[in-house]
């Protein structure tokens, strides 16, 4: 049980007695939501996406680092990774004059680790694809447009069992892609997205489907909901509910065991 709906019914005070009581008591409960239980492989695949975000870290802050240090001896370059090795370039050339001696031998130890972060994170990546087409769920998953070996990874880690949730909607309200509600009074007030639950999940969702969105602005899309929807709202808008439409079509997808097919032509 998540630890926030038990949580009201502690009486007071906070020692394990009262613990044990609480959690007797929202156990009983008809509407006490439960989480799934993960298996280790579950485990161990979301902890390679935990990991990775880590090194990504790491590689931006290494980068921004040289980039600062550098631009002291006033040596800069373009924004992105083509201007970072143009730096990588300059540590590496003993002739350069412009950077003391001192100064090359931190900068290398960064460079250093610059390279051995890339490498791990790549060894990370295929890692992840690799587990993406290990089960058929992940399989697919990849088949519907948006959802690429990331994503499909990440579901069949994060989700263990599709019975958890009613229905699709309430796996899109798990991972905070339905609007926030504000109604009273029987007057129903929609807000933006709520952005409750799983970040991960809601991140990825929606840079697959910027990707479709893009696509489409680009080339046309096959789901005329979605060119209806572009001619009206932003990109972004767009992009949004395509993916609470993919967490839908995910859950479906988990639940009936089917394949993904593709929308019928208008």
């Amino acid at each position: 049980m998540p630890a926030q709906y038990v949580k009201p019914y502690v009486k007071r005070g906070k020692n394990d007695a009262a613990d044990a009581e609480a959690i007797c008591e929202a156990v009983t409960r008809p509407t006490m939501r439960f989480v799934g239980i993960k298996s280790p492989e579950q485990q161990s695949a979301m902890m390679l996406h935990r990991v990775r975000l880590i090194l990504n870290r790491q590689r931006t802050q290494l980068s921004n680092a040289m980039r600062a240090h550098l631009a002291e001896f006033g040596i800069a370059a373009p924004i992105g990774r083509n201007g970072i090795e143009q730096l990588l370039d300059v540590i590496a050339d003993p002739t350069d004059e412009r950077v003391p001696a001192d100064a090359r031998f931190c900068l290398e130890m960064l460079a250093a680790q610059l390279r051995i972060v890339k490498e791990q994170i790549l060894e990370n990546d295929r890692r992840i694809l690799a587990s993406a087409r290990e089960t058929e769920l992940g399989r697919r998953l990849m088949e519907i447009p948006g959802v690429g070996p990331l994503l499909a990874s990440a579901i069949v880690a994060t989700v263990p069992d599709p019975a958890i949730f009613r229905s699709g909607r309430n796996l899109a309200a798990w991972i905070g892609l339905v609007p926030r509600q504000n109604s009273s009074g029987g007057k129903e007030r929609l807000g933006g997205i709520t952005k409750a639950g799983h970040q991960y999940l809601r991140q990825m969702l929606i840079v697959g489907a910027m990707a479709v969105v893009r696509f489409a602005e680009r080339n046309g899309a096959k789901r005329p909901w979605l060119v209806q929807l572009l001619a009206r709202r932003k990109a972004k808008v767009a992009a949004v509910a395509l993916a609470n439409k993919n967490a839908r079509m995910i859950w479906a997808m988990m639940a009936s065991g089917e394949r993904y097919r593709e929308p019928l032509a208008p």
